[in-house]
């Protein structure tokens, strides 16, 4: 939060009045104007914060999969998880030696809208995380794939987002600051005889920042 405060100074006006009267004498004559101004002047240091690390989602409204990729061992479901930004605005001799941080995400049950008892396990959603922004130093990378239970056939563990798995992260906070953007690519692989309905989960993503 950036905290903005102004300095308000107030100039005084000086009235003079004259009186008149018998045997007072006349107002002696000044060498200077009278009216002149007077500097006032005033050093505002600028206000310093502590530098953090932040994660942020972009602005969405959820990510609604769809049937993609579906062959005769499995129906599949993908999508794009908004963009997630980490931001690190400390300065290196602020941070431990050997910190780190790492974004991890995990999945929710899908629970059928029209009735609670129709599940579809998080195990069955997988991703395959990508880094948007450049590496200068390479330090900053994106989490390996998982797939769902389900295989997809590119080798993944097929172990799905019922854990928390690594999106993206440093390995030494002190090598690369600045922003990082990543996303990933979700697909989520059921069976062929799955229920029909709407499902609903929510996948929840964590930043820890650790040495």
């Amino acid at each position: 939060m950036k905290i903005t405060r102004t300095t308000q100074i107030l100039a005084a006006s000086v009235l003079g009045l004259a009186l008149a009267g018998a045997g007072l004498a006349g107002p002696a004559a000044a060498d200077d104007d009278p009216t002149g101004g007077i500097d006032v002047s005033v050093k505002i240091e600028p206000t310093t914060t502590p530098g953090q690390i932040s994660m942020t989602v972009a602005d969405n409204d959820g990510v609604s999969l769809q049937e993609n990729g579906s062959d005769a061992t499995a129906r599949q479901f993908v999508g794009t998880l908004p963009t997630v930004t980490v931001t690190d605005t400390r300065r290196p001799e602020d941070i431990p030696t050997g910190e780190f941080w790492a974004v991890v995400g995990q999945s929710s049950q899908f629970v059928a809208a029209d009735d609670p008892a129709k599940t579809i396990g998080p195990e069955y959603l997988g991703w395959k995380p990508r880094l948007l922004s450049q590496s200068t130093t390479g330090a900053v990378a994106a989490g390996e794939p998982v797939s769902s239970v389900i295989g997809d056939g590119t080798g993944a563990p097929e172990v799905g987002l019922e854990g928390q798995e690594l999106l993206v992260s440093t390995a030494n906070s002190t090598d690369e600051i600045g922003t990082s953007q990543v996303n990933a690519d979700l697909a989520l692989r059921t069976s062929t005889d799955v229920a029909a309905g709407e499902y609903h989960s929510t996948l929840t993503l964590s930043l820890f920042n650790q040495s």
